[in-house]
């Protein structure tokens, strides 16, 4: 009922204006938009505050104008302000082009997903004419896109404490912060303290003072508690720290058997301690336990040891670990390749590690001991199998030996290299290329290869093979070809000692420097011309060669092709190592819309004025008046006179002709009264040839109720028509005049009978 009351109201503003004539239509007049009731839900109301989700994202605003029409390409825009109700950059929310003759309507919107605010504002804006409402009231607005309780902990680890409980020692704090939501510094929190609410707002808080803590996400006044975000609460305690550590040294070595006694460093009466091993329980918690004895006699009783303590008004705290070390348990780690090449004028050196505390060391070659060879590093000359025993020498245990893994040591059969494309290369497409050597492998009598690369690359001598012929000056490990005529098979070689090497091979193919090109004399198809004849830059004889129509072969033998259809055509010679293609040219079938104009062919011009016709699209132009005289034989011409002219436009051999015709302008203004009593003066509304008859430009008359009547392109000076009713003896009409919707004329047509 509301919009029928307003609209109406709108409506007689509107016709009154009109009635007054054309000079007493004031501005459109935009008003603030206001929430309304969404008519998809039964029983709604106007909305106070927008809680939008993913689940519920449908609003309403109204939004009223007064008259006059706005334009007919006018587009009406809903826009949001920032969280402080400033417009300074404006979100579009909706966009609305169908309401250009409705004066009370409403704009459906979603908001945005990242809005987040109390006092959010809207306002309206038309594009045409440019218009903007004032502000809407201030609404709170959030999209609530996180609903599920949060969960909060230390330093959002996701380790929730047992009980929900965390101590502080001493003068210490704790961060708190949620751990099971994303992108958590985008949101605003409500932070609590046994209930009362903290001035903090951020993802994460740090506290000392004991209490409850628990947190919301702020969605503001009225969609926090709809939100349903509360977290866990966790509760701060305080307490006084003990220091505890554990007397004696921090790494400890012992055999089996022997014995030895942890002790913490601080006993009291009521203290509890709970014994840790690697990280687990091994004892405890028993109250006043302040020592724990090592089992020695156990196998992996060597570990990482500490103790934690508790008790009344004391924090619980773990001490720094001790490490106990087993001397009879360690490793012997070999630090050379397990497979090594070595010349016969080469010495390389073997070496081993081991944990240990006093190792003793005796190196073994092909299973028998080496006389002094008792470092932890060897220099060998010699092939075989090799390896270190290592024995305890600390400590008091008795323990096995332990042998390092075995080094084979070979000398080599032969050798080879592997050369490889240096980059990006692809071949006939390459300007240039560089080869270089990748691998060097030693080959063993067995055919076992191993890349003995970083110890031999720098011993060898290098001589680069094109096509089995040594390559002057490239004796290096690297060569660049950057020349077609160089083109075929290159190889490395390579000497060391009295062993010869050679590589694979690699094929290097680059295209000739030869530009071939192809012309045509048109490139237009059209029914009575010369045909399209194609010519080379390069004589085909004795050469092999294919001639192309959209890729495909259409000719091999003949040296100059004449077109015969429609396509994209090449040519390409065969006989170089990588075919030469030449440029693409396409031949187009003749179309008479190639040839564009840019003015109109009837064209209306002011009497004494120049107006210029300018064509593009062909090769060629002749303009021509009615006797046939050559006016001109460029791409336009200006015209001064009324009469018809011709213009003939060339494509190759193909012609197109336009015909235009050219009046002076109707310098009469618009009339804005008519008799329509059918005596036939000033019967009909009629306009200037500048608007009248043109097929871009629309005529449209509404009644004085604003009810479109009459809409017509290429006006005729025909309205109103005989059938025509009138109603009363003076009516008043509205009128539009445009061109691609900009506006052009308009006002008021009375009509006496």
């Amino acid at each position: 009922m509301r919009k029928t009351s307003s609209y109406n109201h709108i409506f007689a503003i509107a016709i009154a204006l009109m009635s007054l004539g054309t000079n007493a239509i004031s501005a459109q007049v935009l008003n603030k938009p206001v929430a309304a009731d969404n008519p998809n839900l039964a029983g709604n109301s106007a909305w106070t505050a927008a809680c939008a989700s993913d689940s519920f994202n449908e609003y309403f605003v109204n939004f009223t104008w007064s008259p006059p029409l706005v334009a007919s390409d006018n587009e009406f825009v809903l826009e949001l302000s920032d969280a402080n109700g400033n417009f300074g950059s404006p979100v579009e929310l909706a966009r609305l082009d169908d309401k250009n003759a409705t004066f009370d309507f409403e704009f459906e919107f979603q908001v945005p997903n990242d809005v987040r605010g109390e006092s959010y504002k809207m306002r309206v804006r038309s594009t045409n004419p440019a218009k903007t409402s004032p502000p809407s009231d201030a609404y709170p607005m959030h999209f609530v896109d996180f609903s599920s309780p949060l969960l909060i902990s230390q330093d959002g680890s996701g380790d929730i404490p047992p009980g929900g409980s965390i101590q502080l020692c001493g003068a210490g704090d704790v961060t708190l912060e949620p751990h099971n939501i994303s992108n958590a510094d985008t949101y605003i929190y409500n932070w609590y303290r046994s209930g009362t609410l903290l001035a903090e707002k951020g993802a994460s808080i740090t506290v000392s003072t004991p209490g409850m803590y628990y947190v919301e996400l702020d969605y503001g006044s009225v969609c926090s508690g709809s939100a349903n975000t509360l977290s866990n609460t966790i509760e701060i305690s305080t307490g006084t720290s003990s220091g505890i550590a554990l007397n004696g040294a921090d790494d400890v070595g012992l055999c089996a058997g022997d014995a030895y006694q942890l002790e913490a460093n601080i006993s009291g009466i009521g203290l509890t301690y709970t014994w840790y091993k690697d990280g687990s329980v091994v004892s405890g918690p028993t109250l006043e336990q302040t020592t724990f004895d090592i089992n020695t006699s156990v196998s992996g009783f060597e570990g990482s040891y500490e103790v934690e303590v508790d008790g009344p008004s004391a924090c619980l705290e773990r001490s720094a670990s001790v490490t106990i070390r087993n001397l009879g348990d360690f490793e012997v780690t070999r630090e050379n390749d397990a497979n090594i090449v070595l010349l016969p004028s080469q010495t390389t050196t073997l070496s081993a590690s081991s944990t240990a505390a006093s190792p003793s060391y005796q190196w073994y070659k092909d299973g028998s001991p080496i006389t002094s060879a008792t470092n932890s590093s060897l220099e060998i000359s010699e092939i075989g199998d090799y390896h270190v025993r290592v024995i305890e020498t600390g400590g008091g245990c008795s323990a096995s030996p332990v042998d390092s893994p075995t080094t084979t040591v070979e000398a080599p059969e032969s050798f080879e290299f592997v050369v490889e494309y240096a980059g990006a290369y692809t071949s006939c497409q390459s300007a240039d290329v560089t080869l270089s050597l990748l691998r060097i492998n030693a080959v063993s009598d067995t055919g076992a290869k191993t890349d003995v690369t970083s110890e031999l690359e720098s011993t060898f001598t290098y001589q680069w093979m094109h096509d089995g012929s040594p390559v002057s000056g490239e004796t290096s490990k690297t060569m660049t070809i950057s020349n077609f005529e160089n083109n075929g098979g290159y190889s490395l070689t390579g000497t060391v000692d009295s062993f010869n090497a050679a590589s694979n091979g690699l094929a290097v193919t680059m295209s000739a420097s030869t530009t071939l090109s192809i012309s045509a004399n048109g490139t237009v198809l059209c029914e009575g011309a010369d045909a399209i004849r194609f010519d080379t830059s390069e004589t085909l004889g004795g050469e092999t060669f294919e001639w192309l129509r959209d890729g495909e072969v259409i000719d091999t033998t003949t040296e100059n092709i004449t077109a015969t259809e429609v396509g994209v055509y090449q040519l390409r010679i065969l006989t170089h190592d990588c075919p030469i293609v030449s440029n693409e040219l396409e031949v187009r079938a003749f179309d008479e819309s190639l040839l564009s104009i840019d003015r109109p062919e009837e064209l209306i011009i002011v009497e004494g004025d120049t107006e210029t016709i300018t064509a593009s699209g062909a090769e060629s132009y002749q303009w021509f008046d009615a006797e046939n005289n050559l006016l001109g034989a460029q791409d336009s011409y200006g015209f001064q006179e009324e009469g018809e002219y011709l213009l003939v436009a060339s494509f190759g051999n193909c012609t197109v002709s336009r015909v235009i015709n050219v009046t002076y302008r109707d310098l009469f203004a618009i009339p804005n009264v008519i008799t329509a009593n059918g005596d036939g003066i000033n019967d009909l509304w009629v306009l200037p040839n500048s608007y009248s008859r043109q097929d871009d430009v629309l005529v449209t008359i509404y009644d004085e109720r604003g009810k479109e009547v009459f809409s017509q392109t290429n006006y005729e000076n025909n309205w109103p028509q005989s059938v025509t009713q009138f109603n009363k003896l003076n009516m008043i009409f509205y009128y539009r005049v445009t061109r691609e919707g900009e506006s052009l004329k308009q006002g008021t047509i009375t009509v006496i009978r």
